[in-house]
């Protein structure tokens, strides 16, 4: 970038978590999000400010475009993805996960309900529903009318409804079922994790092909506590589960020898874990040692 007191840098330094924040919401990895604002700044270091109105609103206009060219090509390469795909984890602060509205649109279990939306409609969605952001300035940013963009965030948000948790869950509930589930495992404690799991609890386990993972989901409490007690118990190095704060969210962070091996994110029903995200794939563990800022503003 150029000198710091330039007004264009200034903007978007001042700017920078919000637009990191949007990227990663549309595309669900933060290396994919930094490269999208790198090509952010590119344009909008060629900007005329004295044209522009609202530079914030520029900023996140510019954001989305770069976004959606690039969920485009992702959506492809994820098709050829081997197992189940899950976002990238990135350690956040307390502050994310004590705003309710930010921790849960960077959950595991809501990112994941936005894979199932087209390009467009997930932009859509997490513009309006998100970050508030006024459907005649979304629709400059997609290319769309304002009267289509109304149309799309309507079938955006009935899709999202119908797939989301059905009820929100605190963090020290969330917190609760994960120590739990970690005595168990540390124990190797068969009857502890049925007690914590949900009898129709799902587990996706992301190894991209490099790690062992589960190339399907796993589902029922049996198989799921069987899978996680095979996979950590008979390992040859010393393993270690400790907490950590995933997405705005309590989780756990898995060594063996001191290396980090995983992340376990949850879901939360009824006290018990009814969604279990095990990502293990080296690619997508960068984030999760220092802490990421995020924000809706």
């Amino acid at each position: 970038m150029s000198d710091p007191a330039d007004p264009a840098t200034e903007a978007f330094v001042a700017h920078r978590n919000l637009l990191f924040t949007v990227a990663y919401e549309m595309l669900g990895s933060a290396a994919d999000a930094e490269d999208v604002l790198q090509e952010t700044w590119l344009r909008w270091a060629g900007v005329d400010l004295a044209r522009v109105r609202d530079r914030r609103a520029y900023l996140v206009r510019i954001t989305t475009r770069q976004s959606l060219n690039r969920l485009r090509t992702l959506t492809r390469r994820r098709e050829a993805y081997v197992g189940p795909w899950l976002p990238e984890p990135m350690l956040t602060a307390p502050d994310v996960a004590q705003d309710v509205e930010l921790a849960e649109s960077v959950s595991m279990a809501l990112m994941l309900v936005l894979e199932t939306l087209s390009p467009t409609e997930r932009a859509v969605f997490v513009l309006r529903e998100v970050f508030d952001v006024g459907y005649d300035e979304i629709a400059a940013a997609v290319d769309r009318s304002p009267a289509a963009v109304r149309q799309i965030a309507h079938r955006a948000r009935r899709h999202v409804d119908a797939r989301r948790p059905r009820e929100a869950v605190s963090a020290g509930e969330t917190r609760a079922a994960l120590d739990s589930f970690r005595r168990a495992l540390a124990t190797g404690d068969l009857q502890g994790l049925l007690d914590v799991l949900a009898p129709d609890v799902v587990l996706l386990s992301d190894g991209g092909g490099v790690k062992q993972a589960a190339r399907r989901p796993v589902a029922g409490a049996d198989k799921v506590a069987r899978y996680m007690l095979g996979g950590l118990g008979r390992h040859e190095l010393r393993v270690t589960v400790a907490p950590t704060l995933v997405n705005g969210s309590p989780a756990l962070l898995v060594r063996l020898d001191d290396e980090i091996d995983g992340v376990m994110a949850i879901r939360v029903e009824d006290a018990r874990i009814a969604g279990l995200y095990y990502v293990r794939n080296p690619e997508k563990l960068t984030r999760v040692v220092s802490e990421t800022p995020l924000t809706l503003r």
